[in-house]
């Protein structure tokens, strides 16, 4: 069926609502808009309803898209936060590129492949998508976490073998064209010349205008974020002219700001539009791709699908497990790899303009992309699920002692605690401190191991683990204890309606304990559920800060200052 449209904007139009609507049903499904992005794609081509047809027009959205994309990649590339990338970051994120592409490389020999087809393949498959894995890791609250962490550095590390990757692309192109007496945006001497003059541009930027010029730009946050267009347009264009390519002028732009005071504005600023004008490069992706011509490729889809789903986790757990990391963190942090990403369709696509490999390849790559962004998600989403349920068969990647972590932690648990607080953000470090003050002992427990040190700046006993782990839990000295408080973040952990709290309640139980347990909770409707689930004491901290500022600000005497009614016990439930 083929769908006539009148004009390149009715043309848009018409698209921006399929993807509205697509990318709704994707959300309804859990799906990042990559998915569906490239599902509006292969709708609008010419195997569904053939809407494509402003070819110029949707290219130079999706050139404009790649530009601002490498822009935003290049901005976080700042020359502190590369220096701070921690070895396990560097090794796991080496160590899983290195091993993903020898053996991308053989299993693309063993279906068949040419060499270079195979070396495409191999490196594409590497990369990881960062958009998709910080926001899953940031809806499950796991960002700030040991294994969000180390997944965040080695995200950073696959950023940087991306840029490196297509700099060789570039230059490899350069080499080709001048060879075949291609025009190639110049000689090699030429090309190599222009491109260390960019560097040079942006080193001199840096040092000297970067940070007055954006303070000046700041003050209209507006001209700022057009000045950041502005910037990754301008050295596209001009990488694009000399040779390089748009995505390394692009990238090179992003440095130029990414040690400016305002580069998380502008990144923040930038990344809806960023979403929207990738939104034409997909379209334009899958509307090439031609659905009759892609079933040859199912068994080589499935077979690198696979791989990806289960040989990346595998790599990355058993580098983590090798350097002294408990099996647990390893299997958390190997699932954020079980994908690829934006890039590695846009680095084939490079490949193909370039001539080094055919569109066939580019939509091998684009299935893998498909079937891995879809099913990782929920890997992600339900990992814990998954840990539970791999846990018996993991202790081949786990190294007796586990050196790394205990690091984080104290050896407290022949110490007898009278509270154990799980979650010491800011309500639990507050509770803390008060039980600390009034003589009683108390141990902090977080996953994340910036609070863990905060808390041990504080003089206070922590220990570094994670409240849903079994295994951690019942290491710890639960039995002497009096009080068990919850105030770890609110998020579904799994497929029942059971969250961090109601988990944690079983865990100390079956464990154990004997005594109270009191959780905080920023839903009144939930009261009646914690409770059923064993929860003695429900704290409410918003309302019971409130009822504390009226107060004060009525001047109560000390003596009519009753018992906050919001801190419900099991006692005022029932009454």
């Amino acid at each position: 069926m083929e769908v006539i449209v009148q004009s390149p904007f009715a043309e848009i139009a018409a698209l921006l609502v399929m993807a509205a609507v697509i990318g709704f049903l994707g959300i309804i499904l859990r799906q990042p808009l990559i998915v569906s992005f490239i599902a509006v794609g292969l709708i609008a081509g010419p195997s569904a309803l053939n809407v494509v047809h402003s070819d110029e027009q949707i290219s130079l959205l999706s050139e404009l898209g790649i530009a601002v994309l490498l822009f935003l990649v290049g901005i976080k590339l700042d020359v502190k936060l590369i220096r701070s990338l921690g070895a396990v970051s560097l090794l796991t994120g080496l160590g899983q590129v290195a091993f993903t592409s020898i053996f991308g490389y053989l299993i693309g020999l063993m279906l068949g492949l040419g060499h270079v087809t195979s070396l495409y393949i191999a490196v594409a498959l590497t990369f990881s998508s960062t958009i998709i894995i910080v926001k899953l890791l940031s809806d499950k609250r796991e960002i700030d976490s040991l294994h969000g962490q180390i997944a965040l550095g080695f995200l950073i590390v696959q950023d940087l073998v991306v840029v490196l990757a297509m700099i060789v692309l570039s230059a490899i192109g350069i080499g080709a064209a001048t060879e075949g007496g291609g025009h190639g945006g110049g000689s090699v001497t030429t090309v190599l010349t222009s491109g260390l003059a960019m560097v040079a541009l942006v080193i001199l930027f840096v040092r000297y205008v970067a940070n007055p010029l954006t303070e000046r730009l700041a003050r209209a946050p507006e001209l700022l974020v057009i000045f950041a267009i502005a910037m990754a347009a301008m050295f596209a264009a001009f990488g694009d002219i000399v040779g390089l390519g748009k995505e390394v002028g692009g990238l090179l732009a992003g440095v130029a700001l990414a040690s400016t005071p305002y580069r998380e504005t502008i990144a923040a600023r930038l990344a809806p539009l960023r979403d929207f004008l990738l939104l034409f490069f997909f379209i334009a992706l899958g509307s090439a791709l031609d659905l009759s011509l892609l079933g040859a490729h199912v068994a080589g889809a499935v077979v690198f699908s696979l791989f990806v789903l289960i040989g990346n986790p595998m790599i990355v757990l058993a580098i983590m497990g090798a350097m002294g990391y408990r099996k647990r963190t390893g299997f958390l942090a190997g699932l954020t790899v079980a994908q690829i990403s934006e890039f590695s369709l846009i680095f084939i696509a490079m490949g193909v303009s370039l001539g080094h490999v055919r569109e066939d390849a580019l939509g091998l790559v684009t299935m893998v992309g498909l079937v891995t962004i879809a099913a990782s998600t929920y890997m992600i989403t339900y990992s814990h699920q998954l840990y539970a349920l791999f846990e018996p068969l993991l202790g081949l990647f786990e190294r007796k002692g586990t050196p790394r972590e205990p690091s984080e932690a104290g050896a407290h648990h022949d110490d007898r605690y009278e509270v154990i607080v799980f979650g010491l953000g800011r309500f639990g470090t507050a509770i803390g401190m008060r039980l600390k003050k009034r003589g009683i002992r108390v141990l902090g427990v977080d996953f994340n191991p910036l609070a863990v040190r905060r808390w041990r700046d504080l003089g206070l006993d922590t220990e570094f683990g994670d409240a849903t782990d079994p295994e951690f839990v019942a290491e710890l000295p639960l039995t002497r204890a009096d009080w068990i408080v919850s105030t770890v973040p609110i998020h579904p952990t799994g497929l029942s309606h059971e969250d961090t709290r109601t988990t944690l309640i079983q865990l100390t139980r079956t464990s154990g304990f004997r005594g109270r347990v009191a959780v905080a909770s920023h839903h009144p409707k939930d009261t009646e559920t914690l409770f059923a689930s064993g929860a003695n004491l429900v704290l409410e901290p918003f309302q019971d800060a409130a009822d504390r500022a009226v107060e004060l600000l009525c001047g109560a005497p000390e003596e009519e200052r009753t018992e906050i009614p919001h801190i419900k016990t099991e006692e005022t439930q029932a009454s």
